[in-house]
């Protein structure tokens, strides 16, 4: 049942009242007394405590009455100025309280929705003056978009396999808690916290990132416990830099998503609280945000590897669903104003064949180094202006026209097919090809099908072909290997295909891309094999990477026994777990017509024009 978030001054009317505008009659009666009490403390200060009216005159009226004795000076009578003193503040009592009993009686004549509006209105003008407090945002009246959690499956296949996943989640959570509670992630070997630098000093990653997970497996009680540590413990007043992209899709992207499922107001908070620390990123000549941010100073910078200062397409291009979001919640303009000035900053460049680079300066506005990439450094950009349209109700017509034309683009220049039928995705640089493909690449198999139907109609069939295909191929990069789990990037050339063929390339670290492409071709075509694949790949994490305190990623996929990397990755149960819950659940568990997922995969309702799928601001 969904949570509401109380109003204050709402009431329901009475069903024996005969006006249905009016106050109960409870609320009548504490009105009154809160007036009586008023009227009977100002009198007995005047009638009834001693020397009352020195005690009017020097205190409660301090400006009045020391004023007026200094200017008449000390031959002024006493008696005479007290008496005029005593009548002033009289006159000044009975002013008031008829002024407060006037403005009680259009109090009672107001619906309870213009009482609402007129906090909301006061609040504004806090706001409009500079004020930021994200303890007392809008008023928001809570509604859970459907398929939150879902039923169980009646196939009992189906359902064994899903209630498998769930007990993975359930010992990659259990040790966490057990062995590295409040830091960023586990190592599992070692059994303690590891803290990436990634968050600076904030801590709790793998909390944040896992309450929508424990809450659409339904395992409330350790979402119970993940949301007060959220609420005791989660901090952002540190003085350390933090990458704005992983901060915002881990961080922000949990803390939304966890608020829309559970309704819960600390989750709106912390995410409003986060977003804005993370707005003086945007301080560049261009509004293109860096992409590191020392949350204490404001101090901004990118990457020093970063082709001379550039920002990363990756990075920059992938804040509009939480940025949209985040204005919505907190009523402030400004995240929505940010997210948009990139897209014009984007329209008015040139695209060398039509493809965005991955690197852009924010200081001059224009591209740095011609290096395109569906994968690493580019691949989330694409996938948020395709979600981008979805979530905007299908209405950001930009955002879709940007979409396909981008798809298009990468269709004529970068996706080709290997001498035995394998579709990929290569990567431009200057002009030239490297046929390698990514792991994180192979999220565009889930990506193209998803943004298929919105496809002119003669190109429907043909993107959803595109994707089965991608998603055939990357299933190859897993088969391919000894552990049956895919390496971090695989190639296609001198008679190599789908296989890594250099050593910094054969790593696994838990990585969700192919299964997210599975769970989006299960849902779109109901072909078994999606479902088939992706157990393959549960009996693989369970085989390799499962250890006893935990799951580890791999140093070697291709080796004949598992060298683990000693670290459990937050997004492992933030996507790759999720995925896989999803792949084994009905269609109706976070339906796609009222959920779109951010990249790292924490579900954000669609903003209906309705706003029936959204909490709705009073207006």
């Amino acid at each position: 049942m969904p949570v509401a978030t109380l109003l204050p001054f709402t009431s329901t009317p009475s069903r024996k009242s005969a006006n249905p505008t009016s106050f109960r009659l409870t609320e009548k009666f504490i009105l009154l007394l809160v007036f009586s009490a008023f009227i009977t403390l100002c009198f007995g200060a005047i009638f009834f405590l001693p020397d009352s009216s020195k005690l009017l005159s020097g205190v409660f009226f301090h400006s009045a009455a020391v004023e007026t004795n200094t200017r008449t000076g000390p031959d002024s009578s006493d008696s005479g100025s007290a008496a005029n003193d005593e009548k002033r503040v009289l006159a000044k009592i009975r002013k008031d309280h008829e002024e407060a009993l006037l403005e009680a009686k259009d109090t009672l004549k107001k619906q309870p929705d213009e009482i609402k509006l007129d906090i909301l209105n006061d609040k504004g003008k806090v706001l409009k003056d500079g004020g930021k407090d994200v303890n007392h945002l809008p008023f928001l009246e809570y509604h859970r978009p459907p398929g939150a959690t879902g039923h169980e499956p009646q196939d009992p296949e189906t359902r064994e396999r899903r209630a498998k996943v769930k007990e993975m989640m359930k010992h990659a959570w259990d040790s966490y808690r057990h062995y590295a509670w409040g830091f960023n992630e586990l190592r599992p070997i070692s059994k303690q916290g590891h803290s990436s630098n990634l968050f600076g000093r904030i801590q709790g990653a793998t909390i944040v990132d896992a309450l929508d997970t424990l809450y659409i497996m339904e395992m409330f009680d350790e979402f119970d416990s993940a949301t007060a540590w959220v609420e005791k413990n989660l901090d952002f007043n540190v003085h350390a830099e933090v990458s704005v992209f992983e901060v915002n899709i881990r961080f922000v992207g949990g803390l939304l998503s966890a608020y829309y499922l559970s309704g819960k107001e600390v989750f709106r908070k912390k995410a409003v609280e986060l977003g804005e620390k993370l707005l003086p990123a945007f301080k560049t000549p261009t509004g293109i945000p860096w992409a590191l941010l020392n949350l204490k100073s404001g101090v901004g910078r990118n990457w020093p590897w970063a082709s001379g200062g550039s920002s990363i397409l990756a990075e920059y291009g992938t804040l509009h669903l939480e940025f949209m979001h985040l204005s919505k919640l907190s009523g402030n303009p400004e995240f929505e104003q940010k997210v948009m000035n990139i897209r014009k900053v984007l329209n008015r460049l040139d695209k060398p064949q039509g493809l965005y680079p991955n690197y852009l300066n924010p200081n001059s506005g224009q591209w740095g180094q011609h290096h395109v990439s569906v994968g690493g450094l580019g691949d989330s950009f694409y996938e948020y202006l395709l979600k981008a349209w979805l979530i905007s109700d299908k209405t950001d017509d930009e955002a879709k026209k940007m979409y396909y034309d981008a798809l298009q683009a990468i269709e004529t220049n970068l996706i080709r097919k290997s001498s035995n039928g394998l579709t990929y995705i290569a990567e431009w640089k200057g002009g030239l090809l490297e046929h390698k493909m990514g792991h994180l690449t192979c999220f565009a198999g889930g990506m193209i099908a998803l943004g298929a139907d919105g496809a002119p109609s003669d190109k429907t069939g043909h993107q959803m072909e595109q994707a089965a295909e991608i998603a055939r191929t990357c299933h190859e990069s897993y088969a391919r290997t000894a552990l049956k789990l895919g390496p971090e990037a695989f190639r296609f050339d001198g008679g190599v295909e789908a296989i890594a063929t250099r050593q910094n390339e054969k790593y696994f670290i838990l990585r969700p891309e192919v299964i997210e492409t599975y769970m989006y071709m299960w849902r779109f075509t109901h072909d078994p094999k999606y479902r088939e694949w992706g157990w393959e790949a549960v009996q693989a994490l369970e085989q390799h990477c499962r250890v006893e305190a935990g799951y580890s990623g791999l140093r070697d996929v291709y080796a004949s026994t598992p060298n683990h990397d000693d670290v459990q990755q937050s997004f492992y149960l933030a996507e790759t777990l999720k995925y896989l819950y999803l792949l084994f659940s009905d269609d109706d568990h976070l339906p796609f017509d009222h959920w779109v997922f951010n990249t790292e995969a924490h579900p954000l309702p669609v903003i209906r024009k309705d706003k029936t799928d959204l909490p709705n601001e009073v207006e």
